[in-house]
């Protein structure tokens, strides 16, 4: 299993398109500390680029990749291994090489220009997205054998939760906004990974009041330590039930 793991991994690093998606996070988080006058206004900038572009690339690429590897999981179907270590090894190998990517492009400008709670938080929050759309790219890649398919489930799912999300969320506030909803929000909230990360960002750089009463609801859950554990806990799952599916779904499925 260590074996599949670190081929993976190393024809990964290889990958071009990971390079490049390294070299364009470094470009943005140094540019963005570069061009403001503080650190919390390149946090702020750089947390758009972690909650937009880290899940894009992460889902995208992991989707394209499973894809493209069909011949290899064939080939390692055909010896010995077991469906659970072959499809483990994947996702291990997959995950390592995009949280390093996002360690060296993000995580140097953050440990550097923000050496405090705020950039490890993001760090960590960073690297828990990257997961989560690796673990979607999963599901997203099992639930059919057409590539260009698996693709759409795979955009579709990072719009969804990128942009449609919020929207929906904007929606019920408006048509329900005669009732005391708020603290309804707050569980709504763990059924997107991104607004999560969003939330926990944004209450550590003391901005919750530019969020109106909702903030304030949103500070007195999440702001505690029960209320991050709690969201890192959320986070993790995320990861776990969509690779989960996944997993049950190929070793049920016949290749």
């Amino acid at each position: 299993m260590n074996r599949i793991i670190k081929i993976i991994f190393l024809d990964i690093l290889k990958n071009k398109i990971v390079v490049a998606y390294t070299l364009i996070l470094a470009l943005l988080s140094w540019s963005s500390f570069a061009l403001e006058d503080n650190s919390s206004k390149g946090i702020l900038t750089i947390l758009n680029v972690i909650l937009f572009t880290v899940p894009l690339v992460s889902v995208l690429f992991s989707t394209v990749y499973l894809y493209n590897s069909s011949e290899f999981i064939e080939l390692l179907l055909s010896q010995p291994i077991q469906r659970r270590k072959i499809w483990l090894s994947l996702f291990y190998g997959l995950s390592l090489a995009i949280v390093l990517a996002f360690l060296v492009g993000a995580g140097i400008p953050l440990l550097i220009n923000a050496p405090d709670g705020v950039g490890l938080m993001m760090l960590v929050v960073g690297c828990l997205i990257s997961l989560v759309f690796v673990a979607l790219a999963f599901l997203s890649s099992i639930l059919t054998r057409d590539k260009a398919k698996g693709i759409g489930i795979a955009i579709m799912t990072w719009l969804y939760f990128a942009l449609l999300f919020d929207g929906m969320v904007l929606f019920l506030l408006f048509q329900f906004s005669d009732y005391p909803i708020e603290n309804a929000m707050v569980g709504v909230t763990a059924l997107s990974p991104i607004d999560l990360a969003r939330i926990q960002i944004l209450l550590h750089l003391d901005v919750s009041a530019m969020m109106g009463y909702t903030g304030a609801i949103f500070k007195d859950f999440f702001g505690t330590t029960a209320g991050l554990i709690v969201s890192f806990l959320l986070l993790c799952l995320w990861v776990i039930i969509p690779f989960f599916i996944s997993l049950r779904k190929f070793n049920r499925n016949d290749l």
